[in-house]
């Protein structure tokens, strides 16, 4: 005992922390998996695969992966448009993406996405997230569109208005949404039980003492659940599935990557490899395309769970995939007794927490480019799709970023008498030279005009050939040229 205790000095600390990460884990990577469209037991496996093949590898010590309700909508659509066989091989081909982008030391790059973009796009998630689980709550269809889920709330509405049965799984539903944010409150050893489980503990025990009439987790076992990729499924995917296999790799990859950061922020032990942490859940998901399973990203719910438990090493999350392994292999058939709404009330509320309210009011006071972005982002997901949402949110950043870059003061000293002196500072860029040509060309042209751009520090192609053109213009026969100084001591005298 004294040599185990010396090999692994925090092994207590680690013990307990993954027994609690386990207790979160359990009800998410079930729920995860039937929003999903999937088996229940295919979330145990990405979980199962998160803790003792991610979990093994250097990149970050406290982060715990396993399949996440940010990929939930994009899953749902994967498996919809090209049947469930094609999902291990969509998985695989983005865990290769990630092992050879981390190869490429590509993962520290992620951290160059604009931080509005990423939370547009785990808004926009949450939004359909919601909305279509808000439906599995009354055990009804959801639209497959984010747009007519959202737009089909109210008829839906009237719908479980006038079913018994549809009214008793949303209060099944609701209650689990209600024990989970009121869970936190609870004093004494109760409130150490995660409020994910104990929701739907609680939503067990009642659904089944008063025989509530509500759909439960269809079990298929294990074994029979696990399907990897045959042949065909390789040969039936066209040229249309790369782009969901971009979205996944881009998506499980940022949102793994920026929950590192900010697990990072929780703990003072070692900071996060990132290009290793990139190649760890790439050969997580590889695994997970092999056995057909779920993608899986690095989880904050979880990560925050395991660093507040007290966990001090890789061992913590490598022991909650211990006990989802053997779980998994003793205990499947008690997934049978899980009600489909409880599952959906906790996806409801865990996509209410994938809408960042504070950071867009915090932006919106102080940054309204910023929260444009984030908005639109989140409006393209649910209106468009998410690959698609994704690339407007970006392309939008660019173009801020390149407007707020090409700031260029120019400013004109008109004495009266002689030349008309013209200085232009900053950044010279095509966004702003048809501000600038408008002010030169206003200029009179009966007398001389001295053109300063020795504080330019960037002037770009284009913006140089235009001042040129100008200089040239504005120099015609009989007027006096345009005097044109680029670097101090070197004019330029544009031919009259």
């Amino acid at each position: 005992m004294s040599t185990a205790v010396s090999r692994f000095p925090h092994l207590r600390q680690d013990f307990a922390a993954s027994l609690v990460v386990f207790l979160v884990a359990l009800p998410l990577c079930v729920g995860v998996a039937v929003a999903s469209g999937v088996p229940a037991e295919l979330g145990l496996v990405t979980g199962i695969v998160g803790g003792l093949v991610t979990g093994l590898l250097p990149g970050s010590s406290l982060q715990v992966s396993g399949p996440a309700a940010g990929l939930t909508v994009l899953v749902f659509e994967a498996v919809d448009t090209y049947g469930l066989p094609a999902l291990g091989v969509i998985v695989l081909a983005a865990g290769l993406l990630q092992l050879a982008m981390g190869a490429l030391r590509l993962g520290r790059w992620f951290r160059a996405i604009s931080i509005s973009v990423v939370e547009g796009m785990l808004a926009g998630i949450g939004l359909v997230l919601i909305a279509g689980q808000l439906y599995a709550a009354a055990g009804l269809t959801a639209p497959a569109s984010g747009v007519d889920k959202i737009l089909g709330l109210p008829g839906a509405a009237a719908d479980a208005l006038g079913s018994t049965e549809a009214l008793a799984s949303l209060a099944v539903g609701a209650g689990t949404v209600a024990v989970m944010v009121l869970w936190r409150r609870m004093p004494g050893p109760a409130g150490v039980v995660p409020g994910a489980l104990a929701a739907v503990l609680l939503a067990t025990a009642v659904t089944l003492a008063f025989g509530v009439p509500v759909a439960t987790v269809e079990v298929r076992g294990l074994v029979d659940a696990v399907q990897p990729p045959g042949a065909d499924a390789f040969g039936s995917l066209g040229a249309g599935v790369l782009g969901t296999i971009v979205a996944f790799t881009l998506i499980a990859s940022a949102e793994s990557l920026f929950s590192a950061a900010a697990v990072d922020r929780l703990h003072d032990g070692p900071r996060t490899r990132y290009d290793k942490e990139l190649m760890a859940q790439g050969a997580g998901n590889t695994v997970c395309g092999v056995l057909g399973a779920l993608p899986m990203t690095a989880v904050i719910v979880r990560s925050s769970a395991n660093v507040r438990a007290g966990a001090r090493t890789k061992a913590s999350r490598v022991l909650h995939g211990v006990w989802l392994l053997l779980f998994a292999a003793l205990l499947p058939s008690a997934l049978a007794l899980i009600p489909l709404p409880a599952l959906a009330g906790i996806l409801v509320h865990a996509g209410w927490k994938l809408i960042p309210f504070r950071a867009l009011a915090a932006l919106w006071r102080s940054h309204r480019g910023e929260a444009l972005i984030l908005l639109v982002t989140a409006v393209s997901i649910v209106t468009v799709n998410m690959f698609e949402g994704v690339l407007i949110g970006l392309a939008l950043s660019v173009v801020k970023t390149a407007w707020e870059a090409s700031q260029a003061k120019l400013e004109v000293v008109d004495k009266g008498a002689g030349p008309i002196q013209v200085h232009l500072s900053g950044n010279a860029t095509f966004l702003r030279l048809p501000k600038i040509l408008d002010t030169l060309e206003s200029l009179p042209q009966d007398r001389p005009v001295e053109l300063d751009l020795t504080a330019l520090h960037h002037v770009d192609h284009a913006c140089h050939t235009a001042l040129e053109n100008w200089s040239a213009r504005h120099s015609t026969p009989g007027t006096p040229p345009v005097k044109l100084t680029e670097t101090p001591g070197t004019p330029a005298t544009a031919p009259s």
